[in-house]
């Protein structure tokens, strides 16, 4: 019983990626330190464990001969700057300028993509590593006791290679894990969206449903997150030539969350309206079990497509399924006046929601030629040092957010290093670390990463105080700071407060194997303090990046790919359903751009009062557009193999007009022009159009979707030009703010 107890701990560990990053750290921090011991040369095992920690801060996903080339080109940064910084130790000028334009530019480097921005901030914090470890005799590296080696920056780049190596090896033994546990991952978000989304099927008055529906905008963007997620790990291991046969299956398994990404997202009615027409009926609770139940087949299939996954589960979701067609023909039969419009809409979310369960039914089948005829993966990243240059040069404006995170962390590393000098503090050098660590490129995750660094910080001193006194053994404190590293990666994206006392604790079990881990204990809490206040000073008064105040450009670019994707729907309407690359990625950009939105509204809400006056405008407008994009993506899901000859010129012109509001929309979002609130009359012909074939048969609507879902779109334009407007008048009225002081 314990042995299975055991393995199905084991178990449950893989499925984390942050789980294998803390074994492989695990690996490379013992056989680190009991080299060290078992050589009897601990002094040079403090530079090796800071070189692995660098190392694997600088990991990112990549398949074993991808992992090759990042180590290569991650040591060769490491290698120069420890360089840099080792020859600019004795000249504090010196030093304070490589810091500030080191910062300056490797926080630029994250225009490139998450790889090269985990590579730059590790290559900077590998810089201050080396400024610790080799540290003049000025300023030494710690109280008491003999300098840590006489090669500080031999023994950082061979810790950092020792990583890699490591690194290099786990890929190669395991190249489809990380697949995996992305795949399940994207899975169980999924699984989430769609328990809440069985919340909006309540015929129960007066709930806040805008809350739900604002509550399910938000949670879209981890969806969107972890779908962009499993796109890169599966496109950096497709090379040319012959292709796995698990990443086939994986390749099938990412198409198939993107369609069930679409039907998931689709709305066919306003959800109030149809409570109020089905109030009398259980019709919606048995479309709220059918949605909760294909919530919990998606956790199923992330159980299964996890290593040592099972099997999906039985038929509760296909009787469910059964349940509510006979309760839709009840209330057909039954009601004397069904609302034809409600009732349309109910028999297009049953057929929509019976067609999620057979793709998610079909996910795992042996099934042959699954894959689209087009399973081309869009490549982002950049494809020459030219391409390179031109997409970090587009960040060369104060307008760039991240330029300015570039100028703040260059502005408070240059102030934590003269704040570093002028106090004498000989461990200075972890001013400038947890600025590093601490300082966000928004304002409210630079707070909570802050308070987190403080509380984190001085439970570390206080674990680290216990475990010196308790466990004065070498080898145990040895075995300690080994927990500890490996702990600060399995938490550090998580909870940072456990991560940051997981790394406070190993550096006082560490240094005291070289001299007095007990006279580290104030230092370490004064300069934590220290760091953390020039973090929030800068991220607050140094060219402060306020999200509020740039809703409206990303407003605009959620409308226009909204548009582009509307364009790409229609077409396969003329032509017949094809999930070819350029559908896909029509598709996934306006998801990306909602994404982003929801994210900016997320960051909005943490900001001061005196800034977001923009956050009622910007919820509802970001509610109203992921309202917008819930139809679109209804339209999407209602796409058949074998259309009909396109003769509703009706719908196709409506389509038209929907199209030209909302590129006029951002076109006024992103210029400030302002546009009329009301519905044109062009909108009103079009939806006077689109409203008289409402009392026609149930059947036209399984015929043709078309008309029912555009008309709801085109009613939003009205709502979404006002919200964009209140977004304008708040923005004009900043700016002229800003130009009179």
């Amino acid at each position: 019983m314990m042995m299975d107890e055991w393995r199905e701990v084991w178990r449950s560990a893989l499925k984390r990626e942050a789980v294998s990053r803390g074994m492989r750290v695990l690996l490379a921090l013992a056989s680190v330190v009991f080299g060290g011991w078992w050589l009897n040369q601990m002094q040079a095992v403090i530079p090796l464990l800071l070189g692995v920690i660098a190392g694997a801060l600088a990991e990112s996903d990549d398949s074993w001969r991808g992992q090759i080339r990042a180590q290569f080109t991650t040591l060769l940064c490491f290698t120069v700057m420890a360089l840099v910084v080792q020859a600019s130790l004795p000249y504090p000028g010196l030093l304070a300028a490589v810091l500030g334009l080191a910062a300056f530019g490797l926080t630029l480097l994250g225009a490139l993509g998450e790889r090269y921005r985990a590579m730059a901030i590790a290559t900077l914090i590998l810089a201050i590593y080396t400024a610790l470890a080799a540290a003049p005799p000025s300023l030494p590296s710690s109280s008491s006791g003999p300098p840590m080696t006489q090669w500080p920056v031999a023994w950082l780049l061979a810790g950092a290679a020792w990583y890699g190596t490591v690194s290099v090896l786990w890929a190669a033994a395991l190249p489809m894990l990380p697949v995996r546990q992305n795949m399940a991952g994207l899975y169980e978000v999924l699984g989430s969206y769609l328990r809440l989304k069985a919340r909006l099927f309540e015929p129960v008055r007066g709930i806040d449903l805008e809350q739900r529906r604002l509550a399910l905008a938000l949670h879209n963007g981890r969806v969107v997150e972890a779908l962009n997620l499993v796109k890169e790990s599966l496109f950096i291991r497709t090379e040319p030539g012959r292709t796995p046969a698990w990443l086939g299956e994986a390749l099938h398994l990412y198409f198939v969350a993107q369609d069930v990404h679409e039907r998931i997202t689709s709305s066919h009615e306003h959800y109030d309206v149809l409570a109020n027409a089905f109030f009398h009926s259980d019709v919606l609770y048995r479309c709220q079990r059918v949605v909760a139940l294909l919530g919990q087949d998606c956790l199923l299939l992330a159980q299964a497509v996890e290593p040592h996954g099972g099997v999906t589960g039985g038929g509760a979701t296909a009787r469910a399924l059964e349940d509510l067609a006979a309760a839709i023909r009840h209330v057909e039969a039954h009601e004397a006046t069904p609302a034809a419009g409600p009732l349309r809409a109910l028999r297009a979310l049953a057929a929509n929601l019976e067609g999620l369960h057979r793709v998610l039914g079909g996910a795992l089948a042996p099934l042959p030629d699954r894959l689209p005829a087009d399973a081309s993966l869009l490549d982002r990243r950049p494809r020459s040092a030219r391409d390179a240059w031109q997409r970090v040069r587009a960040q060369w404006s104060l307008a760039s957010p991240l330029m300015r995170h570039a100028l703040r962390m260059s502005v408070a590393l240059v102030a934590g290093y003269a704040a570093m000098l002028a106090t004498g503090d000989s461990h200075g050098f972890w001013i400038l670390l947890t600025i590093v660590f601490v300082c966000q490129p928004q304002y409210g995750a630079t707070l909570t990463r802050l308070l987190q660094r403080i509380w984190g910080t001085v439970l570390g001193l206080v674990v680290g105080w216990a475990l010196l006194r308790l466990f004065p053994d070498v080898l145990v404190q040895s075995a300690f700071t080994v927990a500890a590293g490996a702990l600060f990666f399995v938490t550090r994206h998580t909870r940072y407060t456990l991560a940051t006392a997981a790394v406070t604790s190993l550096v006082l079990l560490s240094f005291n194997q070289v001299g007095d881990g007990f006279g580290l204990i104030v230092p370490r809490l004064l300069d934590t303090l220290a760091g953390s206040v020039i973090s929030g000073l800068a991220v607050w008064l140094v060219l402060p990046s306020w999200h509020s105040r740039r809703l409206h450009g990303m407003a605009a670019q959620a409308m226009r790919t909204q548009a582009l994707y509307l364009g790409e729907i229609m077409a396969q309407y003329r032509a017949g359903k094809q999930d070819h690359l350029a559908y896909r990625l029509a598709r996934r950009n306006a998801h990306n751009a909602e994404a982003a939105l929801s994210s900016a509204m997320d960051a909005v809400f943490q900001e001061p009062v005196y800034v977001r006056r923009h956050a009622g405008a910007g919820t509802r407008f970001l509610v109203l557009s992921h309202t917008l994009l819930n139809y679109l993506s209804a339209l999407g899901a209602h796409r058949k193999l074998q259309q009909q000859p396109d003769d509703d010129s009706v719908a196709s012109s409506a389509a038209t007009c929907l199209l030209d509001g909302l590129g006029l929309l951002a076109d006024a979002l992103e210029t400030g022009r302002a546009l009329p609130v009301p519905a044109t009359s062009t909108e009103l012909a079009w939806l006077d159009a689109l409203s008289r074939p409402a009392d026609a048969p149930v059947t036209q609507m399984q015929r043709n979707p078309q008309a029912p879902l555009l008309l709801l779109a085109l009613r939003l334009l009205p709502q979404l030009r006002e919200q964009a407007a209140g977004l304008l008048t708040l923005c004009a009225a900043e700016r002229r703010v800003a130009l009179s002081v």
